[in-house]
């Protein structure tokens, strides 16, 4: 079903008051609404950080990087994106200020500004400007979320180019949708109104007047609460959106439709559309909140604890493959570094199954090994993700094939047997950023090997980030010891999946099957792990 007058619209998403509020799943939220109503969106995400993209930031500082089909290392919203719609995201759906200000500089040495002074107006928003477009070919309608918060110096260049936006494109076409936060005091018993009034006026200030207002909150607004804010921030009071805190994220979509949105949005931009179907959501939150099947707990051995996000898609991935064994996931993150000091003060055997992630460097490499050594050796479920599958290699290298000092040469420069070693074609590369093994690579998979069991196919593709693999020079050695290599790529010089035999499950990837997974669509690796972990329980229960 196409709009009325044939003309992309776009959305703007905007958060003041605080950042974490939410904007990345409230523009996903936004964008499974329309699709339901039978609309074609894409999204866009504006990150005003000078960085070109996040791939060389800590997960610790900014969560995960997440990974696109085209290699594009970007911003973790992308994730929830694909997560909550059907759209592919790419290299051009995520622009950073550093990006913006490298092509801008970059046509400057060119020439071609043909002498004029390059300034931030109209230089930097006439490129910013140029990104919106080039996202909206082919759909009805753009989602545009813009990253940090209003009043934020380094988001002004962006606020003044979607400003600019309503004129070049005409208000019509046009929907700006405001973010912000109405804290309930506890000490009080009150709603207070006074954050989202502030955050609007700064809004306003920059010449931005917001169509809609999502309001984060604990408690559900009142008619009079509505009407005030309606008052001092100049928004039909119709437009002004009860965004409660859910259980799961899961729900904000079905919370949106229950507050009207998508009549709203289809109103202002003058959009025909369809009642948007839920019913495929609603099972998904129906299985979250009552699983039939229990709950199993996984472990999860990472580094990167420090902030909930550094591990978005893996959590994500792992509650999908819950939602399709009908079994609710408890995750318990174990810090591989206290793991490697005192392994005794974590029982590993409690739980179903375990998972070792993706990351880099050399800390908390022994405690993750460790942790495989024990799934390994109690025939616990294990999945290993990129690292983790470089940690299988080299603790099935050290104590089964007894190579002693057996590491990777990203640890362990000198060691003897670099089992897991750089990609050839990475050891002339200087530049950190863009510089991996990125993207979507074909895999092809051995019969009778769970990896083929879970896909039901002889080829997949899967996301990639890394520079290191394993060493073929030692294939032929840990093959007859009994690692079996389920997974190539179609040369056969990379291997993409190990597995054990006369194990329950035991499966460690070179990608990240993280990236690909979503509450519709959960990814048949997750699937599978869940599946065994489940076994595991019950033959735990029936002893």
């Amino acid at each position: 079903m196409k709009n009325t007058n044939n003309k992309v619209k776009y959305i703007f998403v905007t958060g003041g008051v605080l950042s974490s509020l939410g904007k990345g799943i409230a523009a996903a939220s936004i964008g499974s609404l329309l699709e339901c109503s039978g609309l074609k969106i894409t999204l866009l995400k504006l990150d005003p950080y000078i960085n070109v993209d996040p791939g060389t930031m800590s997960p610790l500082q900014h969560g995960e990087v997440y990974v696109t089909d085209d290699g594009a290392e970007t911003d973790l919203d992308l994730g929830h994106y694909e997560r909550f719609t059907n759209a592919t995201m790419r290299k051009i759906n995520n622009v950073t200020a550093g990006k913006i200000y490298h092509n801008v500089i970059t046509k400057e040495r060119r020439g071609e500004y043909l002498g004029s002074t390059v300034q931030v107006i109209p230089h930097i928003t006439d490129e910013i400007k140029s990104h919106i477009r080039q996202v909206g070919k082919d759909v009805d309608v753009v989602i545009c979320e813009v990253g940090g918060t209003v009043g934020d110096i380094e988001s002004l260049p962006f606020l003044e180019a979607i400003r600019q936006f309503r004129f070049d494109v005409k208000s019509k076409n046009i929907l700006y949708i405001h973010l912000t936060l109405v804290p309930y005091i506890k000490t009080s018993g009150e709603l207070k109104t006074k954050p989202t009034q502030h955050s609007v006026q700064k809004l306003r200030e920059i010449g931005i007047q917001p169509d809609v207002l999502l309001c984060r909150t604990e408690e559900k607004l009142s008619t009079q609460l509505k009407n005030k804010i309606s008052l001092f921030c100049s928004v039909e009071v119709d437009s002004v959106i009860t965004a409660m805190d859910v259980k799961n994220i899961y729900e904000v979509p079905i919370s949106l439709e229950g507050e009207g949105l998508v009549d709203i949005i289809i109103s202002k931009l003058g959009i025909s559309a369809k009642k948007p179907n839920l019913d495929s959501w609603k099972r998904v939150v129906q299985g979250l909140s009552k699983p039939k099947s229990g709950e199993i707990d996984i472990a999860v051995v990472g580094k990167y604890l420090g902030l909930q996000d550094s591990y978005k898609s893996l959590t994500e991935a792992l509650i999908h493959g819950g939602i399709s064994n009908d079994v609710g996931v408890n995750i318990n993150w174990l810090d591989a570094e206290s793991l490697d000091q005192d392994p005794a003060t974590t029982d590993l055997s409690r739980y179903h199954g375990i998972l070792v992630p993706g990351g880099f460097g050399e800390r908390g490499i022994e405690g993750k090994i460790k942790a495989i050594q024990h799934a390994r050796e109690n025939q616990i479920p294990f999945f290993g993700i990129c690292l983790g599958m470089h940690c299988a290699v080299i603790e099935f290298s050290r104590n089964v094939v007894q190579l002693h000092m057996a590491n990777s040469s990203e640890f362990s420069p000198n060691t003897p047997d670099p089992v897991i070693d750089l990609l050839p074609d990475q050891n002339n590369k200087s530049d950190k950023g863009g510089s991996m093994r990125l993207g979507e690579y074909l895999c092809q998979l051995r019969k009778n090997s769970n990896a083929f069991e879970a896909y039901g196919a002889r080829e997949v593709y899967e996301r990639h980030r890394h520079r290191y693999e394993f060493n073929n020079r030692y294939r032929i050695q840990l093959e007859e010891a009994g690692l079996k290599f389920s997974g190539l790529s179609p040369n056969g010089n990379l291997v993409e999946i190990v597995e054990l035999e006369n194990h329950p499950w035991f499966l460690a990837g070179q990608f990240h099957p993280e990236f690909k997974s979503s509450p519709m669509k959960p990814h048949p690796l997750f699937t599978a792990f869940i599946a065994s972990s489940c076994l595991r329980r019950k033959n735990i229960q029936e002893k």
